[in-house]
């Protein structure tokens, strides 16, 4: 559970999609280094709806290394792998050199469906940025 909160704040935000999600972790003994949620969203697409890396393994390759196993995990059973963010200088660059390519923005998605504000490298996420990346 701590490594889900690093990526959604929110306890309620993750209820809203745990219970249909694909967990996956990788291991280092008995420690989580990173995890990865994602989600059939229909018509050939998966969603990564939660990724994270422990805070002590950051900036290692971890996280990179759990997209490209979803990647390779479920090419050939869906068309697109999408992920949606805030539009951080953290996050944005990170999907861009995992391959990924803007889609679409939700207006205000933060905003509109979290208590409080959440502030991400020096400022505050109000929408959510969709990237996507095909699976051939």
């Amino acid at each position: 559970m701590p490594l889900l909160l690093l990526a959604d704040e929110s306890p309620e935000m993750l209820g809203r999609y745990l219970g249909r999600a694909r967990m996956f972790v990788l291991p280092d003994g008995g420690e989580a280094l990173a995890e990865c949620a994602v989600t059939d969203e229909g018509g050939g697409v998966l969603e990564i709806k939660n990724l994270a890396v422990a805070p002590a393994h950051q900036r290692r390759g971890y996280g990179r290394e759990m997209v490209e196993f979803i990647a390779r995990e479920f090419a050939g059973k869906f068309d697109t792998l999408v992920a949606g963010t805030g539009e951080s200088p953290l996050t944005v660059p990170f999907y861009e050199r995992c391959g990924f390519a803007y889609s679409h923005r939700l207006k205000d998605f933060f905003t509109e469906n979290y208590p409080e504000p959440i502030v991400e490298g020096g400022g505050v996420l109000r929408d959510m940025v969709y990237f996507r990346r095909e699976l051939g």
